[in-house]
């Protein structure tokens, strides 16, 4: 596997800010789909295990990294790959499977495991290799796929630092990849073994490479745990990237994998804005939508218009980044679909409405919404992008027809700091 991420300087653990941590979990999902890819081209297991330890220890920024496998007969785990680690570990050693260690515990309970303090741990044993190597923390999390449980995943620092939820997000989305990976793998191997049950194992084969190209496309789910800063622009770009797992020749797949490459383009211009600005924890809401529009004008066809008109409020980052990927939704949508002609007029407002709330309004003029029209039970993307950063600012988006043209309305309450502070 070719690696053509590089990896952020500075992670999250070690005081990175704003920008770097956006980086570095963009730089984790790049990781992911890279490894994905390669799993679907690998027939070496052994390859397999190897090159996972080493993309997870590039995407924690640490020196060691293991992959055991349970060993049902003896009832304890041996090293079948490895990073970092010192001559005779990787294919050798041992180590116990019981609910005494943090290997053994995230085994038995499928529970995930951090231990960033291994020196004052009091849950569990600490195992010898690890103080043999000088580790002193460690992140440990389920392999499996739709069988058995196939071992534990773990990475290991020797510096001092901790392990996050969205580490372990990241590592548990890599553990359940590679699970299914493996009983692909497995598949293909039991084909090899049995002619007599080739059929039903080649249906196996096909389902699990169906799951492993699924499971790169839920890789958001994984990444909900990110710091409050940027929690749900990066829920939204692992959503995004996610789209990357369905490769296919078709042309309509084709076009959905371009719009999902355009809106993460659209995240990374609206963080840009952000860090832009001198002070990153607030924003004043009419600079930002200007700046925002005057991009989307940039887009648009010499006979559409877009007007502007926003109430100069003081935000919260966390607010300003889902609001302005609505709007930018909501604008693109309107000048595509209102504009046929490429003529027309989309508006823009937001402004005080109820005490303490504003209103978000975007108007077209053009030939409206279709009369069975549900935005509850529409399958687009789009749509259910826009039902998502709604939900985030806390309000729920109406969508009215007012012939001619449409109307999307959001009320929501302006946060005045971020969330983490209040």
């Amino acid at each position: 596997m070719t690696n053509h991420a590089t990896a952020p300087a500075v992670a999250p653990e070690q005081g990175g800010g704003l920008a770097e941590e956006l980086a570095y979990r963009l730089h984790q999902q790049q990781l992911t789909a890279e490894y994905g890819r390669f799993a679907l081209r690998t027939r070496d297991a052994a390859a397999l295990l190897q090159e996972a330890t080493r993309v997870c220890a590039l995407g924690l920024q640490s020196e060691f990294c293991k992959a055991m496998e349970y060993l049902p007969d003896e009832g304890q785990f041996i090293v079948r790959a490895g990073v970092g680690w010192k001559p005779g570990v990787v294919g050798q050693a041992r180590t116990g499977a019981d609910a005494a260690s943090p290997t053994g515990y995230a085994f038995q309970t499928g529970q995930a495991v951090i231990s960033n303090h291994l020196a004052g741990e009091t849950r569990f044993r600490t195992p010898d290799i690890l103080r043999e190597h000088g580790v002193k923390r460690a992140i440990n999390v389920l392999i499996q796929g739709d069988g058995a449980p196939f071992g534990v995943l773990e990475v290991d620092s020797p510096e001092e630092g901790r392990f996050t939820e969205a580490d372990l997000a990241f590592l548990q989305g890599f553990a359940n990849l590679l699970g299914v990976a493996i009983d692909r793998q497995q598949a293909e191997e039991a084909l090899q073994a049995s002619q007599a049950r080739a059929e039903a194992n080649e249906a196996r084969a096909q389902a699990s490479e169906a799951r492993l190209q699924q499971a790169l496309a839920h890789q958001e789910v994984l990444t909900r745990e990110i710091s409050h800063r940027v929690k749900n622009s990066l829920a939204i770009v692992a959503g995004l990237l996610s789209m990357q797992g369905r490769m296919a020749s078709d042309p309509n797949l084709q076009r959905g994998l371009e719009d999902a490459r355009a809106r993460v383009a659209t995240i990374a211009q609206v963080h840009d804005r952000l860090w832009r600005k001198d002070e990153v924890h607030t924003v004043n809401l009419a600079e930002f939508m200007g700046e925002l529009c005057e991009q989307l004008r940039s887009s648009a066809t010499p006979g559409q218009t877009l007007t502007c008109d926003c109430a100069p409020v003081m935000v919260a980052t966390d607010q300003a980044v889902p609001l302005g990927l609505l709007a930018n939704e909501l604008v693109t949508n309107a000048l595509k679909y209102a504009c046929p002609s490429g003529t027309g007029v989309v508006r823009i407002t937001i402004q005080p409405y109820e005490p303490g709330q504003l209103r978000l309004m975007v108007c077209d003029k053009g030939p409206g919404l279709p009369p069975d029209f549900d935005a509850a039970k529409s399958k687009s993307l789009g749509m259910k992008l826009i039902a998502t950063l709604g939900r985030q600012l806390g309000g729920r988006p109406e969508w009215l027809s007012t012939n001619p043209g449409t109307r999307f309305v959001l009320d929501f309450y302006p946060q005045k700091r971020p969330a983490h502070e209040l």
